[in-house]
């Protein structure tokens, strides 16, 4: 667990009180900064010791063949990995010809701290070199949200005893050393050298590298620029050669004296522009970075994040650690998505190199939703991604044999990039997804343009995939067969409830936005037959039930399944994935994450009460949460059938799940969706909210811990705080018109300046359901 003494959790920051080699890997991943566009793992300025180095920008990635010991048809022949580019963060310090080092002489004092209110990294460090010279050095970095390109380090060293000799290296590096791979198959794959250049410079405190991938043909430009201020006599000098830029600064610095070095980044890509147009690209940027200068980035970033916590905080009064736990949450999701303008979120944002850098599901079914009523312009631009991607999983489609289009399951920029057809492109589920967070997106903000100009294509090209996918049984009932769903433990169903509730969705979704845009669905070549066929499959969409035990089985005959040997598997053999053959997990009744419990939270509207809590209650047996997607889902739909307290734990270890490295892979970057689940676990879930057929309803509940509960959220132009404590829920409406809510099945008019208060809900007294041995979620204790 990376949560230990050297962490400590303060409601708006994150202190680390002392450096620990041991968890360097997952410091470097909780401490990132990012801001969607540009991503910089949070290694040392001087470059080592580090576990994974890491600058990454949104999209840039690099193809490397997918082997199969057997070929098929069908199968993509590339995998994408995302790239390691120039690494602009080093500065590296050498005391009297000591190079700074913490494994060497002796390392007075420590402590970095990331500012979520700020937005910025701070570090602070007293050192001894071994002649015996000790020096403070302080920095602090920004990724900005308010310019896209631009990046910044304040960089200061000063000697604590007597005059000391220092010199400065600011560097741009390409091509790092790559990390070695394991054998955890969530891991990237190594990349080596995969930078090949193509212009270098330098002038003056200036300096510019251009690069280009060698098999995707990227260009990839990187620039720095300095501001240095120190005694008289401070020197300087700049050079570069192919994979190196570097500015040297020397100075004599006495008792009292600083040496103060500003360093502004800039980063650019692109598939198609020339080297001119992105060598020029970066210069523009770098050039407004010190027009606006250190001070004016601060209050740039400031401002930004001033604007969205009034937006989207989350205040918890009871639990110290989870409220520092869920604005770092927050902190995150932002960090992933808010400038990725028209590229996708993937599944560790730009904090690691893990699951390759790909996006997944889970970018629309966890993260957007999340966005979507705090930063809700990001869900566009991931949209509009999404959008942009149409031709190639029309292509996709055809390939499959099948109509409309079939997006990949995981991928950067666009293609199928899993080996794993069971996996990966049966899991068709994910279209649905996306159509869900179209239809989320519209009725949260109202967009008319998008509505017309991307979102009715993505919800016609899905809904056409789906009337190819599914067949007409002869009993009438529509079908899908052979299909994944969320639950990776089992795979190649027919009707998994999942998938098959999504779709009906989104046929209806798309019958309803071809007949609200009947000139761009005549472009589109829809015809009223065409929204007829979507509706009736729709309507006889077949949702599996088993009356026997009175559940609805995950898919069609799960629950005939044998159940999975829960007390023969020893602790250390989860996650199963890594201790058993598919083959076996596949034939079993084992969950690995919430699939048919997803279902009863996003279509809770096709369930009764009494089937959601026995459904729930009969898949807490089976789930063991080898995913990190798992929990958020299992604390929204515990706490609306009343299970208030174990949603209260679930909430915890999703909030936790990289604070506490509960998966053991942080260190490969944190887990952009769990994060967002945290956020999820309490609005959706001891909130109570749902937005059903574009009715916003809530009813809070409070587990025993917690005293007060507070949220806001965007919506149609309005901003909303709910706040819960033991007594009564209120309800205030800080800016925009009226707006009508549901508070517990009770119809509500809220107006700016007159909040609406309801007595609280009882919170009901049930035994506590039954999970599998060893995979009871920890009880939630408050920490402070």
């Amino acid at each position: 667990m990376i949560v230990h003494p050297v962490i400590e959790l303060e409601p708006w920051r994150l202190r680390e009180t002392r450096l620990d080699l041991e968890v360097l890997g997952q410091s470097e991943s909780i401490f990132a900064l990012a801001n969607g566009h540009i991503g910089l793992r949070a290694n040392l300025d001087e470059g080592e010791p580090q576990a994974i180095l890491g600058t990454y920008l949104n999209g840039c990635y690099e193809l490397h063949p997918l082997p199969y010991a057997e070929a098929g048809y069908g199968y993509p022949e590339s995998g994408q990995t995302v790239v390691n580019v120039t690494d602009g963060k080093i500065i590296r310090l050498l005391v009297d010809d000591e190079p700074f080092d913490v494994r060497y002489g002796t390392l007075l004092g420590h402590e970095r701290e990331l500012d979520l209110r700020a937005g910025v990294l701070r570090r602070r460090v007293e050192w001894r070199s071994p002649t015996g010279q000790a020096v403070r050095v302080s920095s602090t970095r920004l990724v900005s949200f308010a310019q896209r390109a631009v990046a910044a380090i304040l960089y200061e060293v000063e000697p604590l005893d007597g005059s000391a000799s220092v010199v400065l290296q600011s560097e741009l590096v390409a091509n790092e050393p790559p990390p070695s791979r394991g054998r955890d198959p969530r891991q990237a794959v190594t990349l080596n050298a995969p930078l090949r250049s193509e212009w270098f410079t330098h002038r003056d405190a200036h300096a510019l590298l251009v690069h280009v991938t060698r098999e995707s043909g990227l260009r990839v430009a990187a620039a720095m620029d300095h501001l240095v201020q120190g005694p008289e006599g401070t020197e300087s000098r700049s050079e570069s050669e192919p994979d190196l830029a570097r500015l040297t600064v020397a100075a004599v610095l006495e008792r009292g004296q600083c040496l103060r070095l500003v360093k502004f980044l800039a980063y650019g890509w692109s598939a198609q522009r020339s080297l001119p147009a992105v060598r020029d690209q970066v210069e523009g940027a770098l050039a407004m970075a010190r027009h606006r200068g250190w001070e004016g980035l601060l209050a740039d970033q400031r401002a930004y994040l001033d604007g969205f916590w009034r937006r989207a905080d989350v205040e918890i009064e009871g639990d110290p650690e989870l409220q520092h736990a869920v604005r770092f949450a927050l902190f995150q999701v932002l960090q992933a998505g808010a400038r990725a303008e028209r590229r996708a979120i993937p599944a560790k944002g730009l904090t690691g190199p893990g699951y390759d850098g790909h996006t997944f599901w889970d970018m629309e079914t966890f993260v957007l939703p999340v966005l979507t009523y705090t930063a809700p312009t990001a869900v566009a631009d991931a949209l509009r991604w999404r959008h942009s991607t149409l031709p190639m999983a029309r292509e996709r489609a055809q390939q499959l044999g099948l109509e409309g289009a079939a997006f990949p399951w995981r991928t950067i920029h666009g293609e199928e990039c899993s080996g794993y057809w069971p996996a990966g492109t049966a899991a068709f589920h994910i279209n649905a997804d996306i159509a869900d967070a179209v239809v989320r997106y519209q009725r949260a903000t109202e967009d008319p343009e998008f509505e017309r100009e991307i979102g009715l294509e993505l919800l016609v090209e899905t809904a056409r995939l789906w009337r190819s996918l599914g067949h007409r049984h002869e009993e009438g009932e529509f079908e899908i067969d052979g299909v994944t769903g969320p639950d990776e433990y089992s795979a190649l169903a027919d009707n998994n409830v999942y998938t098959n509730l999504m779709a009906q969705q989104n046929l209806r979704a798309a019958a309803d936005a071809a007949e609200a845009h009947p000139d761009r669905a005549a472009e589109l070549g829809i015809d009223p037959e065409e929204i007829e066929d979507w509706r009736a499959a729709a309507e006889a969409m077949r949702i599996p039930y088993d009356e026997r035990l009175g559940v609805h089985p995950q898919a069609e005959g799960f629950t005939r399944h044998e159940r999975w040997d829960f007390e023969r598997t020893r602790p250390d053999q989860y996650p199963l994935l890594l201790h058993f053959p598919y083959f076996d997990i596949y034939r079993k009744q084992v969950v690995k994450q919430a699939d048919l419990v997803l279902a009863l939270h996003l279509r809770g509207d096709a369930f009764t009460p009494e089937q959601k809590a026995r459904d729930f209650a009969y898949y807490e047996a089976l789930t063991v949460r080898d995913s990190s997607l798992s929990a958020c889902t299992q604390a929204v739909v515990a706490a609306e059938v009343g299970h208030v307290e174990l949603a209260y734990d679930y909430l915890g270890e999703a909030a936790l799940m990289d604070l506490h490295d509960l998966e053991h892979n942080v260190a490969d970057g944190v887990h952009i969706a769990s994060l967002a689940g945290a956020w999820i676990a309490i609005v959706a879930g001891l909130g109570g909210m749902r937005d059903h057929g574009g009715e916003l309803s809530f009813a809070p509940r409070l587990p025993a811990a917690l005293t007060r509960l507070a949220f806001r959220i965007t919506f149609q132009r309005r901003l909303l705080e709910v706040a819960a404590d033991r007594e009564q829920v209120t309800y205030r409406l800080l800016e925009g018109e009226p707006l009508r809510i549901v508070h517990d099945g009770e119809p509500l008019l809220v107006t700016t300046g007159a909040p609406v208060t309801r007595p609280a809900l009882p919170v009901p007294d049930l035994p506590r359901p039954a999970q599998p041995p060893g995979r009871e979620p920890a009880r939630r204790v408050p920490r402070t």
